[in-house]
């Protein structure tokens, strides 16, 4: 009976003498090693990514006339993610200035930085409580006092509540 397959042939036997092989390894291996010395002075002079990305943050228009006003002082990397957060949440949704910074600070933003985002921004405040305010009519019925004491337990100040439960109703 004939095997299907012949046994294989061990390689390393073919390879022992050969120097195509040998000369193919220390390319193999040299070609990366000189590539990395030839890049590694050019990395140095690379400027770390703080110096080059400074944040010029120009939020995009929305419905709410929020807009990122720029700040004198520099923006980090995590104030940046903040700011961009915060906008994301008032596209969506009414926030006051104080659930704003709960909210994020609840996504992990230190206080610090979810101020400076809330702060950053150009929020109409008033409009923001309007449209909470229209928001909770659209799901149930309040009475005028009522919706503007929840306004005021969402953070709206008192006369942001009363501004807007009035353009609500």
């Amino acid at each position: 009976m004939t095997k299907p397959f012949p046994a294989p042939q061990p390689s390393y036997l073919s390879a022992v003498g050969s120097p195509k092989k040998q000369k193919k390894w220390v390319w193999l291996v040299g070609a990366p090693v000189l590539a990395l010395v030839l890049a590694a002075p050019a990395w140095n002079s690379v400027p770390a990514a703080a110096d080059v990305a400074r944040l010029d943050i120009a939020a995009p228009v929305s419905t709410v006339a929020v807009e990122f006003s720029p700040a004198k002082q520099d923006v980090n990397s995590s104030q940046g993610n903040a700011i961009r957060s915060a906008q994301q949440y008032l596209d969506y949704s009414a926030f006051s200035r104080s659930g704003l910074i709960h909210q994020l600070e609840y996504e992990g933003f230190s206080t610090a930085d979810a101020t400076f985002a809330v702060d950053s921004l150009n929020v109409d405040w008033n409009e923001q409580a309007a449209k909470s305010a229209k928001q909770y009519l659209e799901y149930t019925s309040f009475s005028r006092s009522g919706l503007i004491d929840q306004l005021v337990y969402e953070g709206f100040t008192r006369a942001q509540a009363e501004y807007g439960v009035n353009a609500a109703y």
